[in-house]
């Protein structure tokens, strides 16, 4: 996965961000406070988790830089679901491989269907049904 170097201060709400070098995160809320007089302004960053939905809160200064994890959108077919997993073959590469299927899908998932997923730091995540 490849990421860009972006400023506290350049991101906004619904932008994704990597928070403990380890969570990709979708931003749902930032706060920008004023500088003191003798400091630099702080920015409070409320994010969810993408592939956890745990909600996590971070503060920093306003002038430092983030990592932005650049997400590519890939379409596959359901082979088969099983409980909260789902075996998807990819339509590019021809790769079969498992993803953990969200609640919110769950009921439109059926072998043959077309999906969009994403590859986020090794665990595929099913987005969306075609």
């Amino acid at each position: 996965m490849e990421f860009r170097i972006v400023g506290i201060n350049e991101l906004k709400k619904g932008d994704s961000i990597l928070l403990e070098d380890k969570y990709i995160c979708k931003i749902t809320d930032i706060t920008i406070s004023a500088p003191g007089k003798h400091g630099h302004a702080k920015a409070r960053i409320e994010a969810v988790g993408v592939i956890d939905d745990k909600k996590r809160i971070i503060i920093m200064s306003a002038e430092d830089r983030a990592q932005v994890p650049i997400i590519e959108k890939k379409n596959a077919q359901i082979i088969s679901v099983s409980g909260e997993k789902a075996q998807l073959m990819d339509l590019e590469s021809y790769e079969v491989f498992e993803a953990f299927v969200p609640e919110e899908l769950k009921e439109k998932l059926k072998e043959g269907v077309q999906v969009t997923y994403s590859d986020l730091m090794g665990e595929k995540v099913i987005k969306n049904v075609k």
